[in-house]
C-alpha cells in the first residue's frame, strides 16, 4: 500500500507539473521570448495575425490593380497616364508588402514564404517596371494576379 501512495503522489505531482508547463507554454510571452534565443538574429518570425493581415494588405492591392486594369480598357483617352500612374502605385505598393514578408537569410516559419515570395517580388518589379514604360504595357501585371493564385492552389492542396 505505501507504494501505491508514493506512486500516486509522484504522478499527481507531475501531472500538476507538466499542467502548469503547459499554461505557462501557451503564454505568447513566453513564446516571443524563446524564440529570441532559439532562432537565429535574421530569423524573420511572422505570427498568424502578422501575415493574415499582410496578405490581406496584398489581396486589396490585388483588387485595385485588376479595377485599375480593367478601366477604360482599350479606350485612347486622357486618363491613361492616370491610369498607368494607379497600376505603377499599386504595383509598388504590393511590392513593399511583398518586401515585409520576404524570409531573410535563416528563414521564415512559414516556408511556402521562404518558396515563393522572392518569385512574386521579381514579377511585382517586372510588372512594374513594363507599366512604368512609354506606351505602358500591362500583361505582366495581369500576371501578377495569376502569380497569387498558383502560389495559393500549391499551398492549398
Amino acid at each position: 500500500m505505501k507504494t501505491f501512495g508514493s506512486r500516486f503522489f509522484v504522478v499527481s505531482t507531475v501531472l500538476i507539473l507538466l499542467i502548469c508547463f503547459l499554461l505557462i507554454g501557451c503564454s505568447n510571452n513566453l513564446a516571443e521570448g524563446l524564440r529570441k534565443v532559439t532562432y537565429p538574429p535574421d530569423f524573420n518570425y511572422t505570427s498568424t495575425t502578422e501575415l493574415r493581415s499582410e496578405m490581406s494588405l496584398l489581396a486589396q492591392q490585388m483588387v485595385l490593380l485588376e479595377q485599375a486594369l480593367h478601366e477604360n480598357e482599350g479606350q485612347e483617352s486622357d486618363n491613361n497616364e492616370v491610369r498607368r500612374e494607379q497600376v505603377v502605385n499599386i504595383l509598388r505598393d504590393m511590392g513593399r508588402i511583398a518586401n515585409r514578408l520576404k524570409a531573410g537569410n535563416a528563414g521564415v516559419n512559414h516556408p511556402f514564404m521562404d518558396d515563393y515570395m522572392q518569385d512574386f517580388i521579381a514579377k511585382v518589379d517586372q510588372a512594374r517596371g513594363a507599366a512604368s514604360i512609354n506606351p505602358p504595357r500591362y500583361f505582366l501585371a495581369g500576371k501578377v494576379a495569376g502569380a497569387c493564385s498558383a502560389c495559393h492552389k500549391v499551398n492549398r492542396d
